[in-house]
């Protein structure tokens, strides 16, 4: 009679070393998480322990940011790094699996010399149409407003073995060698996380950014256990004549009244929020570079092209207005700027 020693069993699944601690053979199947929003939006994945495949992605996308990934990547840095294979499954046609030993030569190697992640294009209710034709981009989407490079959060790698390309999580890179990547001082004081992001936001001929605000220090770290926040700036690749960027609040104003104006655009969409009465506005132009102190409200108006170069918090933007705007659901934005109100900076920076 056979026993349970003599049987194989196959543990499946986001945790499964939890519930096999001793495993005889680790796989680890791996994916982008650009892969994981993409199956998202056409309803293919639900969220870590729930069946809602139905729900709005944008949802599904935000649970994912601050609770599936978060506690998947806690896992990752144990599993990872003993495991003995990994699995790519970016292309469910195609899975790719090669050994935890090659993978972690691979990253060793890239730790050690110049690379790049796959930049990541994807369209917005805002977004432009500069990036479509500098970059060569497809003409599926409407437009083009955001790239992602170089965020190893979001972004991917490609690791070559021979004529083989695996794609994994950039950010396994900086788990497996964070001394290495990020300095000796850096890690000392961000540990595992990549502290800085570069972007692309692309209004030529889109629309205004959202209106935001990033919250102060004290206060991100009293609400949401961060040890800093999203200092930012705008470098203009290109500008429009009649371009602008919103930035800082304007001297004196009367704070009690942007808030009452703030709610009364959210609750009525008959009553915009009248921006430049209490937002500052400057002339960009290309080559243009604006610091982005948090706590500084903020946006790109239409007609930029903007190279963003901000800290990386596992990240917090609250939106105050969308221009009276649709989403690309054709459902309003939500605004979070009752949590806002709390981080404003009253001072007014230019342009540098």
């Amino acid at each position: 009679m056979a026993t349970a020693a003599d049987q194989l069993v196959v543990v499946v699944g986001t945790g499964a070393t939890l519930v096999c601690p001793a495993p005889t053979l680790v796989v680890y199947a791996d994916l982008a998480r650009w892969e994981i929003q993409r199956r998202q939006r056409r309803g293919e994945i639900a969220n870590l322990g729930s069946s809602n495949f139905s729900e709005k992605a944008s949802l599904k996308y935000k649970r994912a940011f601050f609770v599936d990934w978060r506690a998947a990547d806690r896992l990752k840095k144990q599993v990872l790094p003993r495991a003995d294979f990994l699995l790519d499954t970016n292309d469910p046609a195609v899975p790719k699996l090669i050994s935890g030993a090659d993978l972690r030569a691979g990253l060793a190697a890239a730790v050690r010399r110049p690379f790049r992640v796959v930049p990541f294009f994807d369209p917005g209710p805002w977004g432009g149409q500069w990036m479509r034709e500098v970059c060569d981009l497809p003409d599926g989407p409407s437009n083009y407003a955001w790239c992602f490079d170089c965020v190893p959060e979001e972004n991917s790698l490609l690791l070559g073995f021979g004529e083989a390309r695996v794609e994994i999580p950039s950010i396994n890179l900086v788990f497996a060698h964070p001394r290495e990547l990020l300095g000796e001082a850096v890690h000392g004081r961000f540990g595992t996380e990549f502290p800085i992001r570069f972007d692309f936001l692309d209004t030529m001929g889109g629309g205004n950014l959202s209106l935001q605000v990033h919250p102060l220090t004290e206060y991100a770290q009293d609400k949401f256990g961060l040890a800093y926040t999203q200092d930012e700036s705008y470098y203009m690749l290109a500008a429009e004549p009649e371009a602008v960027v919103y930035l800082g609040l304007k001297e004196n104003v009367d704070f009690p009244a942007l808030l009452a104006d703030l709610q009364r655009a959210q609750d009525d969409p008959k009553a915009p929020f009248p921006a430049s009465q209490y937002v500052n506005a400057f002339p960009a132009r290309a080559h243009d570079h604006f610091l982005i102190p948090a706590g500084t409200v903020h946006c790109s108006g239409a007609g930029g092209m903007v190279l963003e170069i901000s800290a990386t918090p596992y990240i917090f933007t609250f939106k105050l207005w969308d221009w009276e705007r649709l989403g690309l659901d054709g459902l309003p934005a939500p605004s979070t700027w009752r949590t806002a109100r709390l981080t404003f900076s009253r001072t007014a920076p230019r342009a540098g």
